[in-house]
């Protein structure tokens, strides 16, 4: 903390901030992913592609390491005779995204004043 700020009577955090944030989540593509994720129960290829504009190359690499990750789970099915390739969220998932999204909360507080 500054002397300023411990003039302005603001007061230190009680935990240092944990800003070790995870490389396979902070990726901009795959913290896409794993957003829209957390608002559904499920999202199909397609949605996601179309949702977060990537190529399907792209979309198919990052959903890959989110898998290899245990972030995601991908089910693949026929719908008829087309292939159907739908994501979620694993437990590791939420858990990730969430720690993420805390991470970003705490480092955005230590701008505002306490009280």
């Amino acid at each position: 903390m500054t002397d300023a700020a411990r003039d302005q009577g603001e007061a230190a955090p009680d935990f240092p901030p944990d800003f070790e944030v995870d490389r396979l989540v902070h990726e901009p593509a795959r913290l896409g992913i794993l957003t829209v994720l957390s608002s559904v129960r499920s999202a199909e290829f397609l949605f996601l592609q179309s949702t977060l504009g990537l190529s399907k190359g792209n979309l198919s690499s990052h959903l890959g390491k989110l898998e290899q990750g245990g972030l995601v789970e991908i089910t693949k099915k026929f719908v008829g005779k087309k292939p159907q390739t739908s994501a979620s969220l694993t437990p590791a998932g939420w858990e990730a995204i969430g720690r993420y999204w805390r991470q970003l909360d705490q480092l955005r507080d230590l701008g505002r004043p306490a009280g």
